[in-house]
């Protein structure tokens, strides 16, 4: 990270959080240790990630990281298209499929489904003051229910926030992401 802040104490909750990263993943990802400097930031910054990410929802796992991979391709954020890219090859257990994430989903053989939840957050990307009442009935029309469109929204959010953060602070992918699931 081209910032140098030293990490803060962390309090139990988190360091119990990088205890299972390091148990799981056998690291912990560096978009924690970049908020690390400060323990509120990162249990807010981890308490939104595990709630949108995680939580039940009407999307799947995969379907929100294939969100968070379409938006980071659109924010040429290298940080988020690397460790999402690996995990969408991961859920997917499809390395082309994370790849095309990254490169241009329309490009990808997708189905009606996934095509529109990802052209509604690659909207919401680029063009938000154009996303009417027509998009969210295309998502609808496709199957999406009004808290699933609330999902989808809230996922394209955060990393439209993630990427502009790891851009603005250098925050570089852990290597391992670049080996998982090829």
């Amino acid at each position: 990270m081209a910032l140098d802040l030293p990490p803060g104490a962390l309090g139990a909750e988190n360091q119990a959080y990088f205890d299972k990263c390091m148990d799981k993943l056998g690291f912990v990802p560096n978009v924690l240790v970049a908020y690390a400097h400060d323990d509120a930031k990162l249990s807010a910054f981890a308490a939104f990630y595990n709630d949108l990410m995680l939580a039940p929802s009407g999307l799947s796992k995969l379907e929100r990281e294939m969100i968070a991979v379409a938006v980071s391709s659109v924010n040429r954020c290298y940080y988020c298209l690397t460790a999402h890219g690996a995990a969408v090859r991961q859920l997917s257990q499809d390395p082309v499929l994370g790849e095309l994430m990254a490169m241009n989903h329309r490009a990808a053989d997708l189905s009606a489904r996934h095509r529109a939840m990802l052209d509604f957050a690659v909207k919401l990307t680029e063009t938000p003051h154009l996303v009417g009442e027509s998009d969210r009935e295309g998502l609808r029309a496709v199957g999406f229910g009004e808290r699933d469109i609330w999902d989808v929204s809230a996922v394209a959010a955060f990393y439209n926030m993630s990427n502009r953060m790891a851009s603005a602070v250098d925050m570089r992918p852990n290597a391992e992401y670049h080996r998982q699931a090829r």
